[in-house]
C-alpha cells in the first residue's frame, strides 16, 4: 500500500513537473514570438543613446559600441533627426563626430543610431523628382515611392527590412538613379501607412512576397521587361521567396541582398546568443512563432532548399553583424557553386547589420556599380 502510494505521489509530481515546464517553454517561446512577429510599430521606440550636445558643428555622444562605429550614419531622437560621420574623437567617454545635416541634439536627448542617414522622401532628403503611387495588392493598395530614370526597360524595387521603411534604401538611389534604373521603393502588409496582414503579425517573407510580385505587376504595367530585387535583413528572405515561389519570378534579371535572412535558425540562434539565452530555445521559438503564423523556418534555407529561379547576385555583409550571422551569407556563397546560383559574395570588415554602406561606402558603391555593369549592363 505505501508502496503504491509512493508511486501515485511520484508520477503526480512528476506530472506536475512536466506541466510546469511546458508552461515555462510555452511562455518563452510565445514571447521570443512576439519579439519575432509583432510589428515595429506594436513596438514602443527605443533611444538607447546619450547625447552630450553638439560643439563646433559636431555632434558629442556618450561611448558605446554604437555610437564608436566607423562611418556615416543617422541619429534620430523624438522630434528630430540628424546625419553624422565618421568619429573624430574618442576621449574619456565621449564620442566627437562630424554634423553632416540636421542639427545636434541638445545635451541629455535620448538617440538611437540608425544606419538611415536619410530622412524623409526621396525629394527632400536627396533633390531627386518621386511620385508617391499605391501597388494594387491582395490586401489593398501598398504606398510606394517611384523615382524615374530614363531607362524604362529595367526597374530596381527595393524591399526593406523587418522593424525598418522604405527610407532604408534612399542610401542607393542616388547610384541607381545615375544608372538610368527607376527605383520602386515599395512597403508591405504591416508597414505603417500600409494595409495589415489579416492577423496582425509579420510572416517573416511567407506571405509579404506576394506584395513584392504585387509590385513586379505594377512594373510591368509601366513598361518594365526586367526588374532588379534589392532587400535589405528581412527584405533579403522576402526577395528569397518571391524567386521560389512567385510566377513572375522569371522577369528577375537580377537581385542585391544586403545582410540578408537567408537561414531564419541561424539568425534566430544569433539573437539568442546575444540575449544570453541557450540556443536549443530556439526550436521553441520556431514551434510557437510556425504555430502563430503557420510558417516553415525549413522553407527559408536558400542553401536546403534554393529557388529554381536564380539570377545573378550580389550579397553583402559586414563581418560584425549582430543581428543576422555574415556565416548565413557565406554559407550561401560556398554553395552557389553547386547551386548554378550566379552569385558574389562581398563580405565588409568591421560592419554591423545593414551598415557596409555606412561603414565602406566606397567598397560598396564600387562592388554595386561592378554588379549593374556585368549583369545588368548598365553603368553607374
Amino acid at each position: 500500500m505505501a508502496r503504491r502510494k509512493i508511486i501515485r505521489i511520484t508520477t503526480i509530481s512528476l506530472l506536475v513537473l512536466l506541466v510546469l515546464v511546458t508552461a515555462a517553454l510555452g511562455g518563452i517561446g510565445w514571447y521570443y514570438s512576439n519579439e519575432l512577429l509583432k510589428p515595429a510599430q506594436a513596438v514602443p521606440q527605443r533611444f538607447p543613446e546619450t547625447a552630450l550636445g553638439g560643439q563646433d558643428r559636431n555632434v558629442v555622444l556618450a561611448e558605446s559600441k554604437l555610437t564608436t562605429l566607423r562611418g556615416t550614419f543617422g541619429i534620430v531622437w523624438p522630434g528630430g533627426a540628424a546625419k553624422v560621420g565618421d568619429v573624430a574623437s574618442n576621449e574619456n567617454g565621449r564620442v566627437t563626430r562630424p554634423l553632416l545635416d540636421g542639427t545636434a541634439p541638445p545635451e541629455g536627448t535620448k538617440v538611437r543610431i540608425e544606419t538611415n542617414v536619410y530622412d524623409g522622401t526621396p525629394k527632400s532628403a536627396l533633390g531627386l523628382v518621386y511620385s508617391d503611387v499605391a501597388v494594387p495588392t491582395e490586401l489593398g493598395d501598398m504606398p510606394a515611392w517611384l523615382v524615374p530614370a530614363a531607362n524604362q526597360d529595367t526597374w530596381v524595387i527595393t524591399v526593406h527590412g523587418r522593424g525598418a521603411s522604405r527610407e532604408e534604401a534612399l542610401r542607393v538611389v542616388p547610384q541607381l538613379n545615375r544608372a538610368g534604373l527607376p527605383v520602386l521603393l515599395i512597403t508591405y502588409r504591416n508597414d505603417a501607412g500600409a494595409p495589415k496582414s489579416p492577423d496582425g503579425l509579420y510572416h517573416l517573407g511567407d506571405t509579404e512576397w506576394h506584395d513584392v510580385e504585387a509590385a513586379i505587376k505594377y512594373a510591368q504595367a509601366r513598361g518594365a521587361k526586367k526588374v532588379v530585387l534589392y532587400g535589405w535583413s528581412m527584405g533579403g528572405a522576402i526577395v528569397g521567396q518571391t524567386l521560389a515561389r512567385s510566377s513572375l519570378a522569371p522577369a528577375v534579371s537580377g537581385v542585391v541582398l544586403d545582410s540578408p535572412v537567408t537561414n531564419w535558425t541561424q539568425t534566430l540562434n544569433l539573437q539568442a546568443q546575444n540575449r544570453g539565452v541557450p540556443t536549443w530555445l530556439t526550436p521553441v521559438a520556431e514551434v510557437v512563432s510556425g504555430w502563430r503564423a503557420d510558417l516553415d523556418f525549413d522553407r527559408f534555407d536558400l542553401v536546403a532548399n534554393p529557388p529554381a529561379v536564380k539570377p545573378p547576385t550580389l550579397v553583402l555583409h559586414g563581418t560584425a553583424d549582430g543581428t543576422v550571422p555574415a556565416r548565413s551569407s557565406r554559407d550561401l556563397a560556398a554553395a552557389a557553386g553547386r547551386l548554378g546560383w550566379p552569385l558574389q559574395y562581398v563580405e565588409i570588415p568591421g560592419a554591423d547589420h545593414t551598415s557596409g554602406w555606412n561603414v565602406a561606402t566606397d567598397t560598396y558603391r564600387t562592388a554595386l556599380g561592378d554588379f549593374l555593369t556585368r549583369s545588368i549592363g548598365v553603368k553607374s
